[in-house]
């Protein structure tokens, strides 16, 4: 019997390794970065064994470093990945994503009658109540948003 062949993904040069994603989120990631696109290769692993979170995944996006506004709606839904920056096939920088205490313009509130989903020019801000699970508080109407609703404004 042959033994198995190993794998491996190849390395970026230039670009940005997302890791410690939340199982089956990282097709969310790639929506809040407007991916696929013919700008950028883009490499997915989802469900890849990990020994701090059970199961995690991984997307790697050549040729492009996050925005802090990117980074900010991936802590939404995955508050524990972390973001390297690679240049020349090295590491360069790492970090992980943080959740603020608010959250401003980035969600919808789910309220009709909120102020911000009218012609107002007022944009959307959520208080942080909890995080785990993830639950926001609206700052103007004070309707909840649990962690289902966050997703889905990512789908």
């Amino acid at each position: 019997m042959k033994a198995p062949r190993e794998l491996k993904v190849k390395p970026i040069r230039n670009g940005t390794v997302i890791d410690h994603i939340t199982a089956n989120k990282a097709l969310n990631v790639l929506k809040i970065l407007g991916l696929p696109s013919k700008e950028a290769a883009v490499t997915i692993a989802m469900n890849v064994k990990s020994s701090e979170m059970g199961t995690k995944d991984i997307v790697k996006v050549e040729g492009r470093e996050l925005e802090s506004r990117e980074v900010d709606k991936i802590a939404l839904i995955a508050p524990k990945a972390t973001i390297n920056i690679v240049r020349e096939y090295e590491i360069i920088e790492k970090g992980k994503v943080t959740l603020l205490n608010h959250v401003n313009g980035i969600l919808i509130c789910p309220n009709p009658n909120c102020i911000t989903n009218t012609n107002e020019p007022v944009k959307s801000k959520f208080n942080i109540i909890d995080t785990g699970p993830l639950m926001l508080r609206c700052y103007y109407c004070e309707r909840i948003m649990n962690n289902q609703d966050i997703e889905e404004q990512f789908k």
